[in-house]
């Protein structure tokens, strides 16, 4: 049995290391040098070339290298009858925090505004706010969502989430579904879009609902490029609708040279790193899904292909 990794856009060699340093017998090997395909088993991916699963035969489950799986999904060629697992990773949940807890405080401490008065050598304060009456929206409740939501709330923000299906979350009052997404946005000061790209989530942050969020409220968008509009993005900013925009993923990486996001002084960008997984973090939870794929028996963290998490 081989495990294949299929990346076009990660180093392989730190999670063949990872994968052996736990047990030295495994046969790892890495795309597109297999030395026989008819002898993988099991696919360990990120953003791979479509189609290429289907080069082989024997595969019996498919791993992604992170929390997302839309760049499986988006494969219209992915075998339909394999299990798709995702790596859930407390080190991922927190280090997704760590980022977002610094994009917050970078729009609720004014440090967008004092950057630009820098610019004008303008010394002025801005009035203080309290974290009280600061009001968080999460789009997006799994586990990194609802990790990040509950700790925000802990600090003391007003934190409000938004899902697909209800939640119950102590601190956090959860609204769901499309007939309370407006009420949902009303209130949000600061918007975080931690949601899976599914059919009904491309496109959501568009004009029409970030005209829903109070004026002046900032975006800090962490799950995928695809949610947001990129045209809307800048007319919300123009209008002054959105005052300020803290981008982590977009529609295509990296970022092209010419795009205008690269110019707009109101948005923050960061390439693709709000939460990086570690292979020697992850490797014991990946090696114990082989080995229950090996055993036949009910594997960790699959996802409902269908529902697209």
């Amino acid at each position: 049995m081989t495990i294949s990794i299929i990346c076009t856009n990660k180093d392989p060699e730190p999670w063949v290391a990872a994968l052996r340093a736990l047990d030295p017998t495994l046969d790892v090997q890495i795309w597109p040098n297999e030395s026989r395909k008819d002898d993988v088993e099991f696919a360990l991916c990120w953003n791979h070339p479509e189609g290429v699963l289907q080069d082989y035969p024997n595969l019996r489950c498919i791993c992604s290298m992170g929390a997302g799986i839309d760049h499986l999904l988006n494969d219209e060629f992915l075998p339909k009858d394999l299990p798709v697992i995702r790596i859930i990773d407390p080190l991922l949940a927190q280090s997704m925090y760590e980022y977002l807890h610094t994009a917050v405080m970078y729009y609720f401490r004014d440090f967008d505004i004092y950057k630009t008065q820098q610019y004008q050598s303008n010394w002025k304060q801005q009035s203080p706010k309290a974290i009280v009456h600061t009001t968080i929206g999460v789009m997006g409740l799994g586990k990194l969502g609802e990790y990040s939501a509950s700790k925000f709330s802990e600090i003391g923000f007003n934190v409000i989430g938004w899902s697909r299906s209800q939640k119950t979350m102590t601190g956090v009052k959860s609204y769901a579904g499309d007939r309370q997404l407006e009420e949902f946005l009303s209130q949000v000061n600061i918007l975080i879009c931690l949601l899976p790209l599914t059919n009904e989530t491309r496109g959501i942050l568009n004009l029409e609902n970030l005209n829903k969020l109070p004026f002046g409220a900032c975006l800090v968008n962490v799950a995928r490029g695809e949610h947001l509009m990129d045209e809307d993005l800048i007319t919300a900013l123009n209008e002054g609708q959105l005052r300020g925009a803290c981008l982590d993923v977009f529609r295509e990486e990296p970022l092209s040279q010419i795009h205008p996001f690269w110019q707009n002084n109101k948005i923050l960008l960061t390439p693709h790193c709000s939460s990086i997984t570690d292979p020697d973090s992850v490797a014991p939870q990946i090696l114990k899904n082989y080995r229950l794929m090996k055993s036949g028996r009910a594997l960790m963290n699959q996802v409902d292909a269908f529902r697209g998490y």
